[in-house]
């Protein structure tokens, strides 16, 4: 049985379902029906075991197993439980609302969810200190995390000496991060948005072991990058159209930035001699 994608609207959800799954030792088959159910959240206080596991692309006796792993009896418990917690209310009535309206306040509601989870700066300031610090930092984005990646090295450029982006898989990858390594690199930035691409968990795993420490912006807590990444900054995706939508991700990528330049003493100084050539060149239409 299949059943239509979730709006994405109810973040109160999915951060109860986050906070439930913290602190359990996960293995990667019971992680994946996690990070079903966080993308799935309006859905999930109501889906039955076989649609999870069909949504997951697990076995049922999977699912069960999951239930039983967060302590409860089993995953009726788990339903039952998430049924309860759940609000009674949606934060607006959609019912009106178009497919495309749907996705747009899809995409407001992950917005939400970020500015949330901002609240606690913490996470993102030791990432621009360690990007900042980084001579030179590659970027990583596969797929669909390309336009992610490109977009924060195209602005990181214009304040960091040498910001490298890997947006190509294949043999080379490996390559390109013993480069950045060679060169003096001690951090790497990593987009990974669904669906993940094997390179990027291998690429990821292998940049650790070189001694780059791994920031990733996912689309969930429970991707599958999760492990092999040193510092997860969550920022969830839309999934109400044929291909999901990456607000969050892009601005939690403008909100590194800020935390970059914040740690770069000559960002600013770097900027304005931009835009003083930019000038010069009449390189932008007034």
């Amino acid at each position: 049985m299949d059943i239509g994608v979730a709006s994405g609207a109810d973040t109160g959800t999915a951060a109860r379902l986050q906070k439930l799954f913290e602190g359990h030792r996960l293995t990667p088959t019971q992680r994946r029906i996690a990070h079903c159910m966080v993308r799935r959240a309006a859905d999930a206080p109501f889906l039955s075991s076989v649609e999870l596991a069909e949504l997951a692309g697990v076995s049922q006796p999977s699912v069960t197993r999951f239930a039983v792993a967060l302590g409860f009896d089993g995953y009726p418990a788990l339903r039952r439980h998430l049924r309860e917690v759940a609000p009674t209310d949606k934060p607006g009535d959609t019912g009106s609302y178009n497919e495309y309206q749907q996705a747009v306040q899809a995409e407001i509601d992950n917005l939400r969810h970020l500015a949330a989870a901002l609240a606690d700066p913490s996470p993102v300031i030791e990432a621009g200190r360690l990007f900042a610090a980084s001579r030179p930092l590659p970027v990583l984005g596969l797929r669909a995390a390309t336009a992610q990646a490109a977009g924060f090295s195209y602005f990181a450029r214009k304040v960091h000496p040498d910001v490298r982006l890997l947006d190509e898989g294949g043999t080379m990858l490996t390559d390109r991060i013993d480069a950045a390594v060679r060169a003096g690199a001690s951090a790497l930035l990593c987009f990974a948005l669904p669906r993940h691409p094997r390179e990027v968990v291998d690429a990821l795993e292998y940049a650790r072991t070189s001694g780059l420490t791994v920031v990733t912006v996912a689309d969930s807590a429970f991707a599958p990058v999760a492990h092999h990444t040193d510092l997860l900054l969550p920022a969830p995706v839309g999934t109400g159209l044929a291909f999901d939508t990456a607000c969050a991700p892009m601005l939690l990528g403008r909100v590194l930035l800020e935390a970059m330049c914040d740690a770069l003493p000559d960002a600013q100084a770097r900027l304005e001699e931009f835009d003083a050539r930019a000038a010069a060149r009449g390189l932008f239409v007034e």
